[in-house]
């Protein structure tokens, strides 16, 4: 360090506020633009710069300059900028993580809305068809049992359980029309006799 900064420096950890003043007058417009340069923002430079002459003053008693006191001080804003810079960039991946999870929650209360309107329909569709119709549907789509076997559970022939299926199948297109493509695949998902 230069004689003249060391002086300077003794003043300032004694506590010269005139000094202090000085110096910050001196380097404050120079540490903001290249403070502005790595953070393209000039309050957030402004804001670096003031912050490092704030803890110059507040730990002046128990900093310790080695080099020069302006090697020192754009050491500070450097770091002090690269840190803002990180904490910039978890914010912004905070935020689209934020973002995402958000959207994807949106997402899922949709397609959970229309999953329960759907077995809504099928429920009031259900209940529409008539009693016998109405279980061989059941026995068939929900217990996955074959033709004979309902014809066998029902003591009925397969050749009625196959008239039930074809009433309830059509009843059933035609109370969840909006709903085919999903009701197609839900019904060929399920075993066929």
């Amino acid at each position: 360090m230069e004689e003249t900064e060391q002086i300077n420096w003794s003043q300032v950890k004694s506590g010269d506020k005139t000094v202090f003043e000085t110096l910050f007058k001196t380097f404050y417009p120079l540490l903001c633009r290249y403070a502005k340069s790595m953070l393209h923002d000039l309050d957030e430079a402004e804001e670096v710069v003031q912050n490092t002459f704030y803890i110059l003053w507040k730990k002046r008693e128990s900093i310790q300059i080695q080099s020069s006191l302006k090697s020192y001080l754009y050491r500070a804003v450097h770091n002090d900028c690269l840190n803002k810079l990180k904490h910039q960039k978890v914010k912004k991946v905070y935020a689209e993580d934020y973002k995402q999870t958000v959207s994807y929650s949106y997402e899922d209360s949709g397609k959970l809305l229309q999953a329960k309107e759907l077995k809504r329909k099928i429920d009031l569709a259900l209940e529409a068809l008539p009693e016998q119709c109405g279980k061989v549907f059941r026995l068939n789509r929900f217990e996955e049992l074959k033709y004979k076997e309902i014809a066998e559970h029902l003591n009925i022939s397969v050749k009625t359980v196959e008239i039930h299926m074809s009433k309830a199948l059509k009843h059933m297109r035609e109370q969840l029309k909006e709903y085919l493509p999903v009701l197609i695949w839900m019904l060929t998902f399920f075993n066929w006799p």
